[in-house]
């Protein structure tokens, strides 16, 4: 017996061969299933939006027959490897004649990035702001009671961290000083200071109101 996703691809594949739009009672025909074995499939197709419903012709008096179609377009739900992307694309920095200067750059851009999305935070200081973007992001931050020093206690990238230091680090770094850009903060992130302690990172900060 077929496994509920397994069944579930065979309910697709048969309307992604299909001339037509088709009923619940001819797919189960089909397969030589139960029509609530193709009903429940037909559910969670419907919610990816890997079907669409058809209304069928009026032929006869009472309601039309509910009959169904794939969309187009490539699975949603498969399975994903972005970590052979990471794999890929930290190689690819790393083998530049600068790998650092190209990472910090790539870090800043996405810092500034994710920084427009809380531009309105204004009653947040701009190292508080740091603090809750890198919070979000997974970084465990720990900013001192000066404001000069952040502590990040997880690496969301840890094996990459460790593996490829020279071009993760700096992406970091970037991120935190583009996001410090994009609010016009009078305050800088000067360093990133990796594992410093097995469990602990530390940015450096300075400026007139790091705190």
């Amino acid at each position: 017996m077929n496994a509920p996703r397994g069944r579930r691809r065979d309910v697709l594949a048969v309307l992604r061969d299909a001339d037509t739009p088709m009923s619940i009672a001819a797919i189960a025909e089909q397969l030589d299933v139960h029509a609530n074995t193709v009903r429940f499939h037909l559910d969670a197709l419907l919610a990816q939006e890997q079907v669409r419903r058809v209304a069928g012709a009026r032929d006869k008096p009472g309601r039309p027959p509910q009959l169904f179609a794939a969309v187009g377009g490539m699975d949603p739900s498969g399975p994903r490897h972005y970590r052979l992307l990471a794999e890929a694309l930290v190689e690819s920095v790393g083998a530049e004649a600068a790998p650092g200067a190209a990472a910090i750059a790539a870090g800043r851009k996405m810092g500034a990035r994710l920084a427009a999305d809380r531009s309105d935070a204004a009653d947040r200081t701009p190292v508080e702001k740091l603090v809750d973007l890198l919070d979000d992001l997974g970084f465990a931050p720990e900013p001192d009671q000066a404001g000069t020093e952040i502590a990040l206690r997880h690496c969301p990238f840890l094996e990459f961290a460790r593996e490829h230091p020279d071009v993760i680090c700096p992406v970091h770094l970037g991120l935190m000083q583009g996001a410090m850009t994009a609010w016009g903060a009078p305050v800088t992130v000067d360093s990133l200071h990796p594992f410093v302690e097995s469990d602990r990172c530390v940015a450096q900060l300075s400026g007139s109101t790091a705190t």
